[in-house]
């Protein structure tokens, strides 16, 4: 049994200004403030992480966001669930094709590794038109501060989903970002990096993932899966 786990923005899908949206609102009724959200830059970090970042000043630690994390998931999610008719999510070139070739894979698990909070991965995933139950285990943004420390809790979801054994070897990440190529490195698995977000080439490149592609059209390739 192998496990693929997906970042989201910038390589499953673009959501076209959503997040930060959603997130300003979501932080304004919660925390009274947004801090730096306008010039934040979200690639690559998990959403616990920016608030941190964007709330450095206003007086707010780590402890005291992520007490919080539990209320500020449950209004991120309404936010963005009233907002996302508004906005043009963009489905990134491949991605829907693999994922749905993908799932019906018997040997294959899919999931979410994600800076998103859990209650705002299934909104983004549904408008690209991915079908949230095609990735019966994630680790996400609200769950931990560092990206790092994400796919070992995917990983331990799909052993216990599968009820068999999955190494880190069995692991592929998939994701934009350098933040993915080494959350990929922490855990011991396979890095696929893809120019379709947040990160240049150049950046990607330097990262050394195991494979770097233009886009998602390729990746079956990649994963020997027949097609």
């Amino acid at each position: 049994m192998r496990l693929i786990l997906f970042d989201i923005d910038g390589t499953l899908l673009m959501g076209r200004g959503i997040g930060r949206m959603a997130t300003q609102r979501a932080m304004l009724e919660i925390f009274g403030s947004c801090g730096t959200l306008e010039t934040h830059q979200f690639g690559g970090k998990t959403d616990w992480f920016t608030l941190v970042e964007v709330l450095a000043h206003e007086g707010f630690t780590s402890e005291m966001i992520g007490a919080q994390m539990a209320l500020y998931e449950q209004a991120l999610a309404a936010h963005m669930a009233a907002l996302i008719l508004e906005y043009e999510v963009q489905t990134l070139p491949g991605a829907l094709e693999a994922v749905t070739h993908l799932h019906s894979q018997q040997d294959t698990v899919l999931g979410i590794v994600t800076g998103n909070v859990s209650t705002t991965a299934p909104i983004k995933l549904q408008a690209g038109g991915f079908d949230p139950a095609w990735f019966p285990v994630g680790a996400y943004g609200s769950e931990a501060l560092h990206r790092n420390d994400l796919p070992a809790l995917a990983l331990q979801r799909a052993i216990n989903h599968c009820r068999q054994t999955i190494t880190p070897q069995d692991v592929t990440i998939i994701g934009d970002t350098e933040a993915d190529i080494e959350c990929a490195r922490a855990l011991g698995a396979q890095a696929i990096a893809v120019a379709t977000g947040f990160s240049t080439r150049e950046h990607l490149l330097a990262a050394e993932p195991d494979y770097l592609l233009d886009d998602l059209t390729t990746v079956l390739d990649i994963l020997d899966v027949a097609v």
